[in-house]
């Protein structure tokens, strides 16, 4: 792998919401898919997730093959790169936050939650999680069932509330919208269109060979960056509408 990789197309996703539902694992139907779209092209996904998360949710459901070298893992909003090398995943980098930084996040997501005045009556798991180059703020806590979670901003709504009082108290860092709960913040320009910028150089594929696929391509969604890039980008409602993109793609490149 490395530079002298020839990447003749590169599929790019989200996960949370495209490739399966907030914290879950792909399903089966899914895992398919993704295999028979790593037999024609190169794949990346970039989430708000930790790297754990990729695990879980992607990696482990994945067919144990060949085919996983030309997977891409980029998590907390390609803030790391993960590439699998040698029978293992290896981290390319990682912009970890410091100290201080991590402080004054964690301060001002809290006073932007409370002064939004959609602070949650009950949480699972801790709200805030710092994932090391990115703090996020999850409203229902990180362990939050997935049906509580799909009801309490579907519409992105009482997020964006909190989005413009950070913006703020924040306006040196990137403010993000993901998931189905969560806002991220990460440093300022590392966001999805550096992950895909980090793509284009590490595998030495230009965008115009690269297509991007999430739910969350509005403005102020974790995955709208990526329009700045001009990498054509597909909109999708949930993981059944990734899965007929997956289905099109694979017949048009077969």
């Amino acid at each position: 792998m490395g530079h002298n990789v020839v990447v003749k197309k590169l599929i790019v996703f989200d996960l949370d919401g495209t490739l399966a539902p907030s914290k879950s694992a792909i399903d089966a139907e899914m895992a398919a898919l993704l295999g028979g779209l790593l037999d024609v092209a190169h794949v990346a996904v970039i989430s708000g997730g930790d790297y754990p998360q990729f695990q879980m949710q992607l990696v482990s459901n994945l067919p144990p093959d060949e085919r996983i070298a030309r997977l891409s893992l980029l998590p907390t909003c390609g803030t790391k790169f993960y590439q699998f090398e040698g029978g293992t995943w290896v981290k390319r980098y990682s912009e970890d936050l410091t100290v201080d930084a991590k402080q004054r996040i964690t301060k001002a997501l809290d006073d932007a939650v409370n002064a939004s005045g959609f602070k949650a009556e009950k949480t699972w798991g801790a709200a805030i999680e710092d994932r090391g180059s990115q703090i996020t703020y999850s409203a229902l806590g990180q362990q939050a069932p997935l049906e509580e979670k799909k009801h309490w901003d579907p519409d992105f709504a009482k997020r964006k509330v909190i989005q413009s009082l950070l913006a703020k108290t924040l306006p040196d860092f990137s403010v993000t919208l993901g998931g189905s709960t969560s806002v991220d913040v990460t440093k300022p320009g590392i966001d999805k269109a550096y992950g895909i910028n980090k793509l284009r150089d590490i595998l030495t594929v230009p965008f115009a060979k690269m297509l991007y696929i999430g739910d969350a391509l509005f403005p102020g969604g974790n995955d709208y960056p990526v329009r700045s890039t001009g990498v054509t980008c597909i909109q999708v409602r949930d993981p059944d509408e990734t899965k007929r993109v997956i289905e099109t793609v694979i017949a048009c490149e077969s």
